[in-house]
Order: C-alpha cells, then structure tokens, then sequence
C-alpha cells in the first residue's frame, strides 16, 4: 500500500501537465490510497498545528461561500477546485517521504514538463499561435506553469548535482518561458531566479553568478533577437494599452466585489459578470479578472479571500524562519528553494494574472507541502 500511495503521487506529477482525465483519476486514487494507509496506520502525519488551520479555513472557505453566491454557475466546480490543490497540499504535508521517494517525484514533474514541451513545440510547428502544455492549456497558463518548474530546475542545478543535465533542463524551460511571450511570467521567472541565487548565498557563492548570467543574457538575447514579447510590449505601448486592458477588468472586479463584499459571485462564476456586460466590446478578454487577490475578493469575498491571503502570507515568513542551515542536506535546500520559487511566481504573476488555479496551482500547491513536511521532521 506504500508503493501504491508513492507510485500513485508519481504517476500523478507525471500526467499532471499532459492529460486531463488521468489526472483527475489519479489524484482521486491517491487521495484514496494516502486515506486508507493513515487509517491503517492509526497516524495522518502528527499533531494538529498552524498550517494545518489555515488548509483547513482556504478548503472550508470556498465551500462556505458556494451556497451564498450572489450568482450561481460554476460556483460547486470552482470550490472542488479549492479542494484538490488544497488536499495535495495537505496530503505532501503530512507525508513522510524518503529522500529516494522525493526524488522520484521531482523527476516526474521535470520528466513531464519535457515531454509537455515536446509536444507543444509539435502543435507550435504545426501551426498552433502560441505554445501550450497539453492539459495545462491557455499560454498564460503554460507560462505560469513553466516558470514554476523553472524555479525547481534552477534549485535543482543550484545543488551542484548532474550540473550539466540540471543546466541543460533549466536552460529549456528557461528558453520555453520566452517562447510563450507571457510578460508577467517572464519577468517573474527572471526575477526569482535572482532571489533564488541570493537565497543561496547562504551555501555558496557560484548560484548568484549562473543566475545573474542567465537573466543577463536572456534579456540581452531577447532584446538583440526581437523576441515576441519584446515586440508585445511595444505594440501594446504603440496602441495605449500597456497593460493589456487588465486595467478594466480591475474596475469590473472592484465593482463588483463592492456589491457583493462577504461571499461573492461565487467561485469562478466571475466569467457570468463580464458575460453580461453586452456593450463592452472586450468583454472576452474577461473569463477571469486577471489578478489572483481580486479573483479571491470578487469570486468568494471576504469571507473566501481572507483565509487564502492568510496562505500566501504564511507561505513567505514560514521560508524565511525556516531557511536551511548551511550545512543542510542538498535535497532540504533543493525543496526550500522550490517552495521559495513557487511562492515567488504566484505571488508575482498574480498581481497580473490568476494563479494559483488550475494545473499550476497544484503543482505550487505540491512543491509547499514537500518542503513542510520536511521542514517538519528536521
């Protein structure tokens, strides 16, 4: 039942980014599996504490609010959401893994992101607009997705483990980020790679450098080459819309948390909002409000937002308290550092995009409960 349990969380990471039903089938199973072995072994990872709570109030929240949503659509679907990133999150926490069993599950994620990537840039030749992981979707989406994986590769190389092959990786997903011309991950991406490197510093001097370099030479070799975010960013200042009309869908969403402040319009129902707004001629640009904190404020309220801040804002001073010693373990760093790297991407990009949802968020999701459960039995 243990193999069964790794086996299933493997098979998990695996099909995570490439296809959608055996990714939903797979996280039931482990669920169930990760379920049964607690109840047999009379023990669900030990005692109660903090983050415990605040899992429990985000998974609660959003189940809260669906039954007082002022609109009513997609709000039981997007509070299941909630829940699996949730329960991984829970589940990775209070799993005591082997050092071979993490290992294992990091090599699925980087394994299946490559393979993702492979057929992307397939569809991308032959005539896809822009590049996508399968069951991961919408480029944004992918370029959230990438970047956190960027950061697990980058941590990964930063051990001084298979240099070359952990070099190699991180320079495609750092290559693939670009590719998809996703201006918030991009600049995200770049931005952790250099707060990674200085998190390192702790342990060695060299990981500041290869990231100094490499952001160096990406944004020297996207500028000299054109790349297509840098021509997407002066298109959008040649036509005035810098912010790629975000800005209106930042009015919608306070409007319309104003008048639903407590429980919302419901979890991902904030697509009924702009779907209704018949005069605005952008409102397809609208299926989300584009920013992870006023997705959380308009879609369940204050009553569904508050205890996720209260996540986002743990997850930081938790990594910093607990930042390994010098002397720690490699793979204790490798998993600080991937947990470090995640929070930056989500908390960055969602100031631009929603994050925290869909593929990603569970992989953020999983990346935490990895690093706490070994911050917990150290």
């Amino acid at each position: 039942m243990r193999r069964a349990e790794i086996g299933l969380l493997v098979a998990l990471c695996f099909f995570l980014p490439l296809y959608e039903a055996p990714k939903n089938l797979l996280w039931l199973l482990y669920a169930l599996a990760w379920s049964v072995n607690r109840v047999r072994a009379r023990n669900a990872g030990g005692p109660w504490d903090t983050w415990d709570t605040l899992i429990a109030a985000w998974i609660a929240s959003a189940f809260a609010v669906a039954p007082f949503a002022a609109l009513h659509g997609n709000e039981w679907g997007g509070a299941l959401d909630v829940l699996k990133y949730g329960a991984v999150l829970w589940m990775a926490k209070r799993s005591r893994l082997t050092e071979r069993e993490v290992t294992g599950v990091l090599a699925a994620l980087v394994a299946s992101t490559l393979v993702g990537l492979v057929q992307g840039f397939v569809r991308l030749n032959a005539g896809m607009p822009t590049l996508q992981l399968n069951s991961v979707g919408h480029v944004n989406h992918t370029a959230i997705y990438l970047a956190i994986m960027l950061g697990l590769c980058a941590s990964w190389l930063f051990t001084g483990k298979n240099p070359v092959i952990a070099g190699g990786v991180s320079a495609v997903m750092l290559f693939a980020l670009f590719v998809t011309a996703s201006r918030g991950a991009i600049g995200a991406g770049l931005v952790m790679l250099l707060l990674l490197g200085l998190a390192w510093w702790r342990r060695a001097r060299w990981p500041l450098g290869v990231a100094v370099a490499a952001v160096a030479i990406s944004l020297a070799a996207g500028i000299a080459g054109e790349a297509e975010v840098v021509k997407k960013q002066q298109a959008n200042m040649q036509a005035g819309v810098v912010l790629s009309y975000r800005d209106q869908v930042w009015r919608v969403a306070l409007d319309t948390w104003r008048a639903h402040p407590w429980f919302g319009v419901g979890p991902d129902n904030f697509e009924l909002v702009t779907r209704a707004r018949e005069d605005d001629p952008n409102r397809a640009l609208y299926p989300h409000p584009h920013n992870l904190y006023l997705a959380a404020l308009v879609e369940r309220g204050l009553v569904g937002a508050l205890p996720l801040y209260a996540v986002l804002l743990a997850w930081p001073l938790w990594l910093v308290r607990r930042r390994p010693r010098r002397e720690a373990p490699g793979q204790e760093w490798l998993l600080w550092s991937a947990a470090a790297g995640a929070w930056t991407v989500t908390a960055l990009v969602g100031m631009v995009n929603t994050t925290l949802n869909q593929e990603h968020g569970l992989l953020a999701a999983l990346l935490l409960g990895l690093w706490l459960a070994r911050a917990k039995y150290n």
